[in-house]
């Protein structure tokens, strides 16, 4: 049967209330990255957040059912580690991966760096810094590794891990570290050449890279 009345949307398909504005999503994810920069994960609750952005604590929460949800959609839209283009040596790509170390933390890593201690005890928070800096860290190096592969020395799995390992140590004491004072240009190649190249030596047992 043909009906010609005015069509009825079921409550399944009626979009559940006003579509959310990607301009205010913006905005308090900026507060929300300016509060744990500047004041740390203990300080990042709703009504700060509202009360900075002007906006009301219901669409936080339309938005991110908890603070470590937010936090985690925060890290989402930052660049924690980026990768060097190719200088032509796997030292100088080191040292080039290294070179934000020179300058202080960013806004950023600030903002990562409040995480770590809580990240322990939050699913959410340690996914969003998994997210954010562990797997684009180890995309990095295995690109630096394939780099060095296409000039003629492949590394093994083992030693690419390693320093993959030894990497992400390396920045996590970067962020935890009391005093936020940056490495000069020398002391990034001195760590480069003395305590990351090595981990790409040959092992001197089996002779294998």
């Amino acid at each position: 049967m043909t009906t010609t009345g005015p069509t009825v949307r079921s409550a399944a398909t009626r979009p559940p209330g006003r579509p959310l504005s990607s301009e205010l999503s913006d905005q308090l994810v900026s507060v929300a990255v300016d509060i744990l920069a500047d004041e740390g994960w203990g300080r990042l609750n709703s009504d700060r957040i509202a009360a900075r952005a002007r906006a009301g604590k219901a669409g936080i929460y339309r938005r991110w059912p908890t603070m470590a949800a937010l936090a985690r959609h925060a890290l989402s839209c930052t660049s924690l580690v980026r990768t060097p283009e190719d200088t032509g040596s796997l030292r100088s790509d080191l040292v080039a991966l290294l070179d934000p170390w020179t300058r202080p933390l960013e806004r950023a890593e600030r903002a990562a760096a409040s995480l770590v201690g809580a990240a322990r005890h939050d699913e959410e928070l340690r996914a969003g810094l998994e997210e954010a800096l562990v797997r684009p860290l180890a995309a990095a190096v295995r690109e630096l590794a394939g780099r060095e592969a296409g000039r003629g020395r492949e590394l093994s799995h083992e030693r690419i891990a390693l320093l993959g390992s030894v990497l992400q140590a390396l920045w996590w004491q970067r962020y935890t570290a009391f005093v936020d004072a940056p490495m000069t240009s020398a002391q990034v190649d001195h760590l480069v050449a003395d305590v990351l190249l090595p981990i790409t030596d040959a092992d001197p047992v089996s002779g294998r890279a």
